[in-house]
């Protein structure tokens, strides 16, 4: 195949070389990466400046392009210009989880999103521990997975979001298909003081994890196996939809427009 890659942590990535490296083995790969950490970003795009592109002589395995975009501006790159019509897009291996709501801020997930969009077969992977993330075993699996996974079942605009635990890949126990779960954050602020005495603050967090489904992705990795979760770009609440349609007339809320 010919795989496209992206990530979110940079094209210099561990992460990112780790699996380009195990994929070239019998595979067609090109890196096309932001030229820094752009982790958080969610699915932003560059409209307002120009996207620089420079090719990297980095690796002897795999075609690499740093860019000054977001991951989801280097798989258009990717797909329109660098290196066309691949037949997979995979974005990472992102160093930490991407859980629960952790799919809405993510460079590495909005990446396979991209490619899902654009009409391609698309996988987004993450190494679930961002102190001590395990790459090799990550790359790994990803590497026997799409070797046996058949991608023409993809629904359109759907992607693969897969965290692999942070385990030798010998200790991993399995894998399972599973739910988004409701794993979110508690934001909290820390004001701080620069040098010349203003006040700046430092977003942080606690992870809060009480979701009662035993089949959401959290759990399965807390468990040792890797979690596999479809996910889409639509997100349309269906099932709230159809009670409004069903609860509320719009000649209730007919009202002068001026």
């Amino acid at each position: 195949m010919r795989i496209l890659i992206t990530n979110d942590d940079g094209v210099t990535s561990n992460g990112i070389l780790t699996l380009a490296k195990r994929l070239s083995r019998n595979h067609e790969v090109a890196i096309v990466a932001p030229e820094s950490e752009r982790s958080a970003v969610g699915h932003a795009i560059t409209i307002h400046f120009p996207i620089w592109v420079k090719e990297l002589s980095i690796c002897d395995y795999a075609k690499v392009y740093s860019t000054t975009g977001t991951p989801a501006d280097c798989v258009k790159l990717g797909i329109d210009e660098l290196f066309k019509a691949p037949d997979l897009v995979i974005s990472g291996v992102n160093r930490g989880p991407n859980l629960g709501t952790d799919i809405i801020y993510s460079g590495t997930v909005s990446g396979a999103m991209e490619g899902a969009m654009s009409g391609y077969p698309a996988i987004a992977v993450s190494s679930a521990d961002y102190a001590n993330p395990n790459y090799d075993s990550a790359a790994e699996f990803t590497a026997r997975f799409i070797e046996r996974f058949d991608f023409s079942t993809l629904p359109p605009f759907t992607s693969l979001n897969i965290n692999v635990p942070a385990l030798s890949y010998e200790k991993i126990k399995g894998w399972k298909f599973t739910k988004q779960s409701k794993r979110r954050w508690k934001d909290f602020f820390e004001p701080r003081k620069d040098p010349f005495g203003r006040t700046y603050y430092w977003m942080m967090g606690d992870v809060i994890e009480d979701d009662d489904d035993p089949d959401v992705d959290y759990k399965a990795v807390k468990s040792g196996y890797v979690s596999i979760t479809p996910i889409t770009v639509f997100l349309t609440n269906e099932k709230y939809l159809d009670e409004l349609r069903s609860n509320l007339k719009p000649q209730d809320f007919l009202f002068p427009l001026s």
